[in-house]
């Protein structure tokens, strides 16, 4: 006997909306697939609230009546939500507007990104059943095995909302969290930016301007032309190949012919053209200073303050018990060496924690020293010490 019901009508979908528009919150998540696609395929919605649990299938249901729940005033509990909020604001249009988070809000309680088995040891010792990780979500009918473990993941997620929500309280962080999650839902809505496509290419960093003209120009027509198909983007050209293009610059089919990671079927029909046509806009391009990205590696001159910073703080996320990379990623940290405004350790409460401290540090009003324990101590510098 299952404590759930599959729900593969409209009118039965309308139901479940109207009754979950009345509750203050639910809990949500979703199964689909992405590893051939450009865009992730919806193949199950999980929702539970207090007395029910539903599975949705959005094979057999029109979505979109999903929007008017996730626009309400009603909050959306989640677990590690960033490709879920993806694949419902493709599939209904929109992500929730209350948003709360079970990995991220444990992570202000000093848990390192857990899982979510993890967390129904910690708040409710309760083991999760155990899922195939390559089962096949979109297959149908779907096995009971799949039902069972796709319920599993909303089950209980209310309990741990509240037990998470009360220690937040407790601590005073539950705006931390909060603020956060404000963060994750506009990082989810941001949209692809062809032209900022080559950063995700590592080899980039070292080609000549000419050269990285051309990377960028293929790699947008790559993200173009992958969402188009709807394709993983190494399926349209892997990254090796963008590389080579960029470095050879071939002008005919010809050339393209022998060039790492380009095969037959990257030539097929208009595509080798199309690439062509993209190498010969990259030519054409202006040639520029090579565009530096935020998250890059900082000047040299900076790495040794990046380094000492990020042990401070690493120190401080420890004592304050919160997961190091909400505290400040080291992205975060290169930007405020490099003095960036609009850098997160500038703003909010992680100004409070850490901002003042690395203000001083770095201004050569502070230095660190080792404690009795090993540890590090942010002291008040009183004098330099002579080297020769």
């Amino acid at each position: 006997m299952t404590d759930y019901r599959m729900v593969d009508t409209d009118a039965a979908l309308a139901e479940v909306i109207d009754a979950l528009i009345e509750q203050p919150r639910y809990a949500i998540d979703t199964e689909f697939h992405r590893e051939r696609t450009y865009y992730p395929k919806l193949a199950l919605v999980q929702i539970a609230w207090p007395d029910d649990l539903v599975l949705i299938d959005p094979l057999a249901v029109d979505l979109q009546p999903v929007a008017q729940l996730l626009a309400s005033d009603t909050t959306a509990v989640m677990h590690a939500c960033g490709q879920d909020l993806e694949v419902l604001e493709l599939a209904a249009g929109t992500v929730p507007v209350e948003l709360f988070d079970t990995q991220v809000a444990a992570g202000f309680l000093g848990m390192a990104t857990p899982s979510l088995s993890s967390l129904h040891e910690r708040f409710l010792q309760k083991r999760l059943p155990k899922g195939d990780r390559l089962t096949d979500w979109l297959a149908r009918p779907l096995k009971q095995g799949q039902l069972d473990y796709a319920a599993s993941d909303v089950r209980y997620l209310l309990q741990i909302h509240d037990m998470l929500t009360e220690e937040l309280e407790q601590r005073g962080r539950l705006e931390w969290a909060a603020d956060e999650l404000a963060e994750v839902r506009e990082r989810v809505r941001t949209v692809r930016d062809p032209d900022e496509a080559w950063r995700k290419i590592k080899e980039t960093r070292h080609l000549k301007p000419k050269a990285m003209g051309v990377a960028r120009a293929v790699a947008a027509w790559r993200e173009r032309r992958a969402a188009e198909i709807d394709q993983p983007v190494r399926f349209v050209l892997p990254d090796l190949a963008v590389v080579a293009l960029a470095q050879r610059t071939p002008s005919s089919t010809a050339e393209l012919k022998g060039l790492r990671g380009v095969d037959d079927r990257h030539l097929r029909g208009r595509v080798g053209e199309s690439v062509l046509e993209a190498v010969a806009e990259g030519l054409a391009a202006p040639v520029t200073k090579t565009p530096v990205s935020r998250s890059s590696e900082p000047r040299r001159e900076l790495r040794p303050a990046v380094a000492l910073i990020s042990a401070w703080v690493s120190q401080r996320a420890r004592e304050l018990e919160i997961d190091t990379t909400l505290l400040a990623t080291r992205a975060d940290i290169e930007a405020f060496v490099r003095g960036d405004d609009d850098g997160r350790l500038r703003h909010g409460w992680r100004a409070q924690v850490v901002g003042g401290g690395l203000t001083h540090l770095l201004e050569g009003e502070a230095a660190l020293a080792f404690d009795s324990d090993n540890g590090l101590v942010l002291e008040e510098r009183t004098g330099r010490l002579h080297t020769g």
